[in-house]
């Protein structure tokens, strides 16, 4: 052990680096990538410390980029009305959407956490929903990349003498292509969404799955031991009253925080009351219509801990997927007093995107930190495995390089890239297992 102890959000890791240093600048991230080169040691970025994986962690130098949070430039708008803005890698999600917000501009699409910071958000894959849009790295436009000689080089898709390549790894590659110092986004225009969430049959939700995935934003969580699920639909160019303070404190902070904590701390103690507090969760939840603006709409507060597996899987495959985790679920009866989400994306073509080259469905089961999860998310991953699935970079799995490389039609691109940007060096045992072990 060293002096130094770092454990993510969930507490699922717990590292022990050398060194944790939190450069000032750009000039001082190169320092200590030099450093850590000249020395032998490893280096690692951690954002929020949001994935289950050990993403970030290292028993090297853990490097924090809370103070590369600037708004640098932001471009003359677009035909669309959009504009590229470059901002610092290390500014949270939250911050750059108030930042965002205040040119008059907005995310595209977001994930329903804003805690992230942007550098990690992006290299980890994390995504929203809508079927017709992308996940964080496809509105990524260019990026500062701080190389393993410790230079700083601007890449983009169109760069020349290999930079486009080292834009695609970097943009998505769990951190392997050096340390990204500033993030090039394509921004839209501020938007407000009209949320509707609507409990259904579950039935109901997967016999009309087509129609409902066809809003702009939609996805559904579904309560196990019960045919009940939530559904979300936010869409654009709509308008509704906004949503009382009141009511909002008390479904969002009180129900689904406070109260959901409660449940869960029950079914903990007595499993065999989980079925019934599934389906009084899932009778408690109302319909409810408002309009906010977009960041307001994406994000919810979670504060009840917990831990989870995510999957993309073809999006046609999505509605016998989850037949047979209910199955499962049936013939196991296996404790989970958490929902399963599922959400959409569209085909995009980033080398390391889940959903690379196909319409994608996201699965992701969650369990209560309190509760053991490996023999759910075991089953879980097994089912998915079935339909090509391929697994969240920051949640957890078991995956390895030797099995994933069949799952990404880019993976030799991946290999020869990384082969050439010192892969050793910014790599850690996670990246060393999902993407495969590459000397110094």
């Amino acid at each position: 052990m060293t002096a130094h102890t770092w454990r993510n959000w969930s507490g699922t890791v717990t590292a022990h680096p050398v060194r944790v240093l939190a450069p000032r600048d750009e000039g001082e991230v190169a320092d200590a990538v030099r450093h850590a080169a000249e020395t032998g040691s490893r280096i690692r970025v951690v954002g929020a410390g949001h994935s289950f994986t050990p993403a970030a962690a290292t028993d090297g130098i853990l490097l924090h980029l809370d103070h590369l949070d600037a708004v640098e430039h932001t471009g003359t708008p677009a035909p669309d009305g959009s504009r590229l803005v470059q901002v610092g890698a290390g500014i949270r999600l939250r911050a750059l959407c108030r930042e965002l917000a205040q040119r008059g501009l907005a995310m595209e699409n977001m994930g329903d956490i804003d805690a992230q910071s942007l550098a990690g958000a992006i290299s980890t894959g994390t995504h929203g929903t809508g079927a017709r849009l992308g996940g964080l790295a496809t509105q990524v436009r260019g990026l500062r990349v701080v190389t393993a000689d410790g230079q700083v080089r601007e890449v983009g898709p169109e760069s020349p003498d290999g930079g486009a390549s080292l834009f695609e790894l970097a943009r998505l590659g769990l951190g392997t292509a050096g340390v990204l110092t500033a993030v090039t986004l394509r921004c839209v225009p501020a938007f407000t969404l009209t949320a509707t969430e609507t409990p259904k049959r579950l039935d109901h939700v997967l016999e009309s799955l087509d129609d409902l995935v066809a809003a702009d934003h939609f996805e559904f969580y579904w309560f196990p031991h019960t045919e009940l699920a939530l559904t979300k639909t936010n869409t654009r160019g709509s308008s509704a009253p906004p949503l009382p303070p009141a009511r909002r404190f008390l479904e969002d902070e009180v129900i689904s925080n406070g109260l959901f904590e409660v449940t869960n701390r029950i079914a903990t103690a007595a499993p065999s009351l989980t079925p019934h507090l599934n389906r009084l969760a899932s009778r408690a939840l109302s319909t409810r219509r408002y309009t906010a603006t977009s960041h307001e709409v994406f994000v919810s507060p979670r504060r009840v801990r917990f831990t989870e597996m995510e999957y993309a899987i073809p999006a046609e495959a999505v509605v016998p997927a989850l037949r047979e985790i209910q199955q499962w679920l049936h013939r196991s009866g296996e404790n989970v007093p958490f929902p399963i989400e599922v959400r959409f994306a569209a085909a995009d073509q980033v080398w390391l995107s889940t959903a690379y080259g196909r319409p994608t469905a996201y699965v992701a089961v969650h369990q209560y930190h309190r509760l053991p999860h490996a023999r759910y998310f075991r089953a879980v991953e097994a089912i998915m495995r079935g339909y090509d699935g391929r697994p969240h970079w920051g949640k957890l799995h078991r995956r390895r390089a030797s099995d994933l490389a069949t799952t990404y039609p880019r993976w030799a691109d991946v290999q020869r890239v990384r082969a050439a940007v010192g892969p050793w060096l910014f790599g850690n045992e996670y990246t060393d297992h999902v993407l495969g072990r590459l000397d110094r």
